[in-house]
């Protein structure tokens, strides 16, 4: 998938419930509940009950991360 594309589907959804699947290391995997909360260049961050994580686009691409919009 494409970069941009990436970065316009999430921008797309600002502000809005996701769910995102991280999938780490050592099979090592995790959830995180909560909402877009900005948009920047590089970077999305994801506001997790006042707790903000941010991720990457590229994560999106290789598959580190899984993200369904709610």
């Amino acid at each position: 998938m494409n970069l941009n594309v990436i970065k316009d589907e999430v921008k797309s959804h600002l502000h809005q419930e996701v769910s995102i699947s991280v999938f780490g290391l050592r099979n090592k995997n995790y959830q995180v509940n909560g909402y877009i909360s900005n948009v920047y260049p590089s970077i999305f961050t994801v506001n997790e009950g006042g707790t903000e994580k941010s991720f990457t686009y590229s994560d999106i691409a290789t598959g580190e991360i899984s993200i369904k919009y709610l």
